[in-house]
């Protein structure tokens, strides 16, 4: 029997909403949520909800589970305590579609140092290593107190490029605002920190296209005042006429940046500007501000998510 389609809007409306809660908060709301017009419970709209709810969650249990040993190296290819240049790695702190990120420590016993290294792993295609290449090349030309140092790069010693950059041991600008109580002309002077920091990769003609809280961490200085740093220039775009076309390099039907942060002309396929940046920069600020973020795109189609950008 097909559903009629004002129906079927309702169930994917509250299948969206309650998709996005922790399990355990989910039946609450479907109690809330799954009622017809005089409050009545709704039974038939609750079960077609779950139904959905079910069938989400073993996708994502397959994802998780079965997609992780996919990305995953084998458990030989990089361990505690190997060496990468002069770095000795310490521990995994983070792990991506590229590869990993490894907190290392100096290991040639010039001086003690600690540095934040990307490694690629192994079998990417030459799309995904050049924009590596591309994240050394535009670090290497900011020099800002608030933007995260390339410190080395090079190889590993078989051949994969790995990038050591400066270690920011911060939370992301949001919690670290959250957790302390911060008031409102607090959360603006980092925020504006954090402008400035854009504004001057802006005037070295470098666009970073994917801000948002968990790229611009924030630690206490030693006098006790936070210190913001901009984070993951891994998809940024070089202005210049004569670079790489690095925003080509994006343009494969998958999006590398984040849908809740993104600006018009970026699920458009748009033409990236510094605006594109001052766009993801109002929208970090609205949810510093409100604690929400102005677009939740969850589990929406791209068409959708362009829509509601």
């Amino acid at each position: 029997m097909e559903l009629d389609p004002k129906r079927w809007a309702r169930i994917e409306a509250v299948f969206a909403d309650a998709a996005e809660l922790p399990p355990d908060q989910r039946r609450d709301f479907l109690d809330t949520a799954c009622c017809d017009e005089q409050g009545a419970p709704d039974v038939s709209l609750r079960a077609e909800v779950q139904a959905l709810l079910d069938l989400d969650d073993e996708a994502t249990a397959f994802f998780d589970d079965g997609l992780e040993k996919v990305v995953r190296p084998s458990p030989g290819a990089v361990q505690t305590g190997e060496r990468v240049g002069p770095w000795r790695l310490v521990r995994e702190v983070g792990r991506g579609g590229m590869g990993a990120v490894w907190l290392a420590e100096r290991a040639d016993g010039d001086f003690r140092q600690t540095a934040a290294i990307k490694l690629v792993r192994p079998g990417l295609g030459e799309d995904v290593l050049e924009r590596f290449r591309a994240e050394r090349r535009i670090l290497a030309g900011l020099q800002h107190p608030h933007i995260a140092r390339m410190l080395d790069g090079g190889r590993t010693e078989d051949g994969r490029p790995y990038l050591a950059l400066e270690f920011v041991d911060g939370e992301p600008i949001t919690d670290f605002c959250d957790a302390r109580g911060l008031g409102l002309r607090a959360r603006l002077a980092l925020f504006v920190e954090v402008a400035h920091a854009v504004g001057y990769a802006h005037q070295n003609l470098v666009v970073h296209r994917d801000l948002k809280p968990s790229n611009i961490l924030v630690t206490e200085g030693t006098d006790g005042r936070p210190v913001p740093t901009l984070l993951d220039f891994g998809i940024a775009k070089l202005l210049e006429a004569s670079a790489v076309p690095v925003a080509d390099l994006t343009q494969t039907g998958a999006w590398t940046f984040t849908p809740d942060y993104a600006a018009p002309e970026q699920v458009g396929a748009g033409a990236i500007t510094t605006a594109t940046d001052v766009y993801g920069l109002g929208v970090v600020l609205y949810e510093l501000l409100t604690g929400e973020r102005p677009i939740r795109t969850g589990r929406r189609s791209p068409a959708e998510v362009e829509r509601a950008i």
